[in-house]
C-alpha cells in the first residue's frame, strides 16, 4: 500500500478487527499498522474508541528514524534535530474533548548513543497547541547534542537528512535554524541527564534543562551542567517569531562557577596535587540564522578567572591544545610552569572579542596578551608580551604573535623587537583599570585572599611619589 500524507510518501500496511464491532461506540476497535516514509517508521497497534468519531486511542507505538525533526510532516510537531533514534511506548488520545489530548507515556529508546525515557503531552488549542513534559536519559553522549545546534561532521547532517553545508575549515556552525516551524507549537520541556560521556576526557557530571517555546520565541532557563565539581549555568531567549525578519534575536548570559582544575583533568596526575579553579562570566546578545552567524554579529563582554594551576607542554598535548602548546613551548621550554592566576576580559561588538585585559600572572613571569578575536572570520590576531619577574631571562626575547584561522592558527616571533624587562611592576601598571573590572568574579570566585585576589589588589595601587624636597629612603 502506497499514498502520501502532508506531501510526505508514506508506504506500509496494516490490519483492523471486524467490521461489525463498529457498530458498537463503546466498543474498543483493534488496530494494527506499520507505515514507513523514506528511512522514518511508524508503527501502531491496540485499540480505537469508536472509529468513525475518534473518540479515543490507545496504541503501543513505536518511532524511529534518522532524526526526530524529520517527523513533522508526521506531526505536525515541531521537535528537534538529532541523531537517528527509536522509541517505544504507550499512546493514548482523548478526541471527545474540544481540541484533543494526546499521551505518550513511559516511552523508552535510543537517540545516538545516548538512552532516552519519559513522558510528552500535546494538547491542541489556539493559536496553536502545547506539547509539556519531562525527558530524562541515564547515559547522554555528548556528540549526539551536536545535531541541535549543527555542530555535528558533514557526513553527520547527510544521515539525518540535511544539507551538508558546513564549510572545510570553518569552525564555528553554519546549519541554519528552522524558525517557520518554532511557530507551529508551543512547548514547556524538562530534560534532565545523569550522566554524560565524551569522547576526549572531560568531566560533564549531568546537564539540567527547561525549554520553553511560545510564540515562536526559545527560552532556555536553565540550561545547567555540572562541570568538574563546579557549574556552567546558562539562560538563552532565542527570538524567532519573526520580528527581527528572517533572523533570530539572541541574548545569553552564561555563569562558570568554582570548576576545579584537578578535577577538569582527573587523568593527568600532574594536575592533581593543585588546588586551583576557574570562575567566568559572559553576556551576548545577536542576530543571526545559525551559531556561526549569531556569534560573527554578537555584542557584549566575557570574563574569565583562573586561579592556581600548572602549565606544561606535556599537559597541554594531553588536552589536544597544539597553539597553547606552542606558545608555552617558546616561552618556557618543556619545564612545568606554575600558575598563580590567568585573568581575561574582553569586550565583544560585532563579532569581535577586544581584549581589555588578558594577562597570565606565573612564578616567573607576567604576561600580557593583547589584540582581537574574531568569531565572523574566526581568525586570531593576539600579541604576547612577557615580562620576567626577576633576571633570569626566557629562551624568547621577543612579542610572540598569534594569528590566522581558528582551524589553524599560526605562531611566530618577531625577533626585531625586544621585550623582555626586569620585574613585573611596569606589566601590573599598564592593567590596573581594567583588572580592576574582575572584582565581582574574585568576590564570588576564589576570594580577596587568593592569587587573583592579590594581583588585582597589587595592580590596584598606585605608585606615590615623594614630596619635593626629599627623597625615598630605604
Amino acid at each position: 500500500m502506497g499514498g502520501s500524507y502532508n506531501g510526505a510518501p508514506v508506504t506500509g500496511g496494516g490490519k483492523v478487527g471486524q467490521v461489525l464491532s463498529l457498530k458498537d461506540q463503546d466498543t474498543p476497535y483493534p488496530v494494527q499498522a506499520d507505515m514507513r516514509s523514506g528511512p522514518s517508521r511508524i508503527a501502531i497497534e491496540g485499540t480505537v474508541t469508536a472509529p468513525a468519531k475518534l473518540k479515543a486511542v490507545d496504541l503501543q507505538l513505536e518511532l524511529a528514524g534518522r532524526s526526530m525533526a524529520r517527523l513533522y510532516n508526521f506531526t505536525g510537531i515541531t521537535l528537534p534535530e538529532t541523531p537517528a533514534f527509536s522509541t517505544s511506548g504507550r499512546l493514548r488520545g482523548e478526541l471527545d474533548r474540544e481540541y484533543g489530548r494526546w499521551t505518550y507515556e513511559n516511552f523508552k529508546g535510543k537517540v545516538g548513543s545516548s538512552d532516552i525515557h519519559g513522558k510528552l503531552v500535546y494538547e491542541g488549542g489556539k493559536p496553536r497547541g502545547k506539547l509539556s513534559g519531562n525527558v530524562a536519559s541515564n547515559k547522554l553522549v555528548f556528540e549526539d547534542l551536536g545535531p541541535l545546534v549543527g555542530a555535528d561532521s558533514n557526513e553527520s547532517k547527510k544521515a539525518r537528512g540535511v544539507e551538508a553545508v558546513q564549510p572545510g575549515g570553518k569552525v564555528l556552525p553554519v546549519e541554519e535554524f528552522r524558525t517557520e516551524r518554532w511557530k507551529a507549537i508551543d512547548a514547556d520541556v524538562r530534560y534532565a541527564a545523569d550522566k554524560i560521556v565524551r569522547e576526549k576526557t572531560l568531566p560533564i557530571s549531568k546537564l539540567s534543562a527547561h525549554l520553553i517555546m511560545k510564540d515562536g520565541v526559545i527560552t532556555l532557563a536553565p540550561l545547567d551542567f555540572g562541570v568538574a565539581g563546579g557549574t556552567l549555568r546558562s539562560t538563552i531567549r532565542l527570538d524567532g517569531s519573526g520580528k527581527a525578519g528572517n533572523t533570530i534575536a539572541a541574548t545569553a548570559k552564561v555563569q562558570a562557577r568554582h570548576i576545579q582544575i584537578k578535577q577538569l583533568f582527573p587523568t593527568i596526575e600532574q594536575m592533581q596535587a593543585t588546588v586551583g579553579q576557574v570562575n567566568g562570566d559572559a553576556q551576548l546578545s545577536a542576530t543571526g540564522t545559525s551559531v556561526a552567524a549569531l556569534l560573527g554579529s554578537s555584542n557584549g563582554e566575557v570574563k574569565a578567572l583562573v586561579n592556581q594551576g600548572t602549565i606544561s607542554k606535556m599537559l597541554l598535548e594531553m588536552m589536544g591544545l597544539n597553539v597553547g602548546n606552542i606558545i608555552v613551548t617558546k616561552l618556557f621550554g618543556d619545564k612545568p610552569v606554575q600558575l598563580n592566576c590567568l585573568a581575561a576580559d574582553f569586550d565583544v561588538k560585532k563579532g569581535v572579542m577586544q581584549s581589555q585585559v588578558f594577562v597570565v600572572d606565573t612564578k616567573e613571569a607576567i604576561i600580557n596578551v593583547d589584540g582581537t578575536v574574531n568569531l565572523a572570520n574566526e581568525a586570531l590576531d593576539l600579541t604576547i608580551h612577557p615580562e620576567t619577574k626577576a633576571l633570569r631571562l626566557f629562551t624568547l626575547r621577543s612579542p610572540l604573535y598569534v594569528r590566522g584561522p581558528f582551524s589553524k592558527p599560526d605562531v611566530s616571533v618577531d625577533k626585531g623587537v625586544l621585550a623582555l624587562k626586569a620585574g613585573g611592576a611596569a606589566a601590573l601598571a599598564t592593567i590596573a583599570a581594567p583588572v580592576a573590572a574582575l572584582i565581582p568574579l574574585i568576590n564570588t570566585g576564589p576570594g580577596e585572599d587568593s592569587d587573583c585576589g592579590r594581583l588585582v589588589a597589587l595592580a590596584k595601587a598606585k605608585p606615590t611619589a615623594p614630596p619635593p624636597g626629599k627623597t625615598k629612603t630605604r
